[in-house]
């Protein structure tokens, strides 16, 4: 194959210095043809740890075609992406978190896809869960938590993709403006909240189809402290209110009608959640799992409340802006 493609791999990082050594490691092991050009760039969104040493030490080894670092001063994960993107000039963009290890044949295979798709939005692979401890079983059920992504052995459109391994067209990104404004908020710090992760994909795909390639594959690894009760609680919280904005940027009927379905989804949500409960404490069972649902729905009754008492232009904004032209 003569042709080249080019790929940039971003990589946002904030305080974690340890499994960003991982991630380049596992970089350098890319199996890469020489007709795909590739890059690696680092955002440092204000790390106070020994970030910049990690990025010297691979910048020394060599093993890392084109590797390069910049600081984004605005801290949250969506400022560093923009930064990314503005920093970078490849055909395609992939978003790899800095705990995410892809696999020897993942830039490969990406760029495959790539080749064989280029008019899609974006598109994204198999993420695996890696865990430090075995999880309890309960843990499993919310895998969802952990951006894992499986939709089979074939591939095939989606409707949404997460963010870990989102690999965009650079083209349709800029139809959408996500570069020029970000409506819905990302993790900032140590806040819990994946907003930034629903609103790309949503946006891209009101442009151009998502898909999903289960040959391109990534472990994202998580930490023992992220597999505690607390933890899901609060993660389910954020994902919550994702959900119910996600859902406002892809509604074509009115406001209002918006408001009263959501608020249903709540109650019904709330009371099935309780129900669940209350079966757990007759068996003597752990009432943990429906009380981490209970988090989701009250993360999406906030949201209902936030639009609500939102301004009236950035309420516009945000309803049906990733509703395709053609369903409009």
């Amino acid at each position: 194959m003569n042709k080249l493609l080019t790929i940039d791999l971003i990589i946002c990082t904030y305080n974690n210095a340890s499994l960003l050594d991982r991630t380049l490691m596992a970089i350098t092991q890319q199996v890469v043809p020489d007709w795909i050009d590739w890059r690696v760039i680092i955002i440092n969104n204000n790390c106070s740890d020994n970030t910049d040493e990690v990025f010297e030490k691979y910048q020394k080894l060599d093993l890392v075609p084109h590797l390069s670092i910049v600081r984004e001063t605005t801290q949250g994960l969506t400022p560093a992406r923009q930064c990314g993107v503005q920093h970078t000039s490849g055909d395609w963009l992939a978003f790899i978190d800095d705990d995410c290890f892809l696999a020897k044949d993942w830039v490969e295979n990406a760029a495959n896809f790539a080749v064989t798709h280029p008019d899609c939005g974006a598109f994204g692979g198999k993420v695996d869960l890696l865990w430090e401890k075995p999880p309890e079983p309960w843990i499993l059920n919310f895998a969802y938590s952990f951006a894992k992504q499986d939709h089979g052995d074939f591939t095939q459109p989606v409707s949404c993709l997460v963010g870990a391994g989102m690999v965009i067209n650079r083209a349709v990104l800029a139809k959408t403006k996500w570069l020029d404004k970000a409506l819905l908020e990302d993790r900032v710090g140590k806040k819990l909240i994946s907003g930034g992760d629903v609103e790309i994909a949503l946006r891209l795909s009101a442009q151009a189809p998502l898909w999903y390639d289960p040959k391109i594959q990534l472990k994202h690894f998580i930490p023992a402290y992220r597999t505690t009760s607390e933890y899901l609680m609060r993660i389910n919280y954020g994902l919550g209110s994702s959900s119910f904005f996600g859902n406002s940027m892809v509604w074509s009927g009115s406001y209002y009608l918006l408001i009263m379905s959501a608020m249903l989804k709540v109650c019904t949500g709330m009371a099935a959640a309780k129900l669940a409960e209350l079966k757990a404490s007759v068996r003597g069972r752990p009432m943990i799992e429906p009380q981490v649902t209970m988090y989701f729905m009250r993360g999406y009754g906030a949201a209902i409340k936030h639009m609500v008492r939102m301004d009236y232009a950035t309420r516009k904004e945000i309803l049906g802006c990733a509703v395709s032209p053609s369903d409009s």
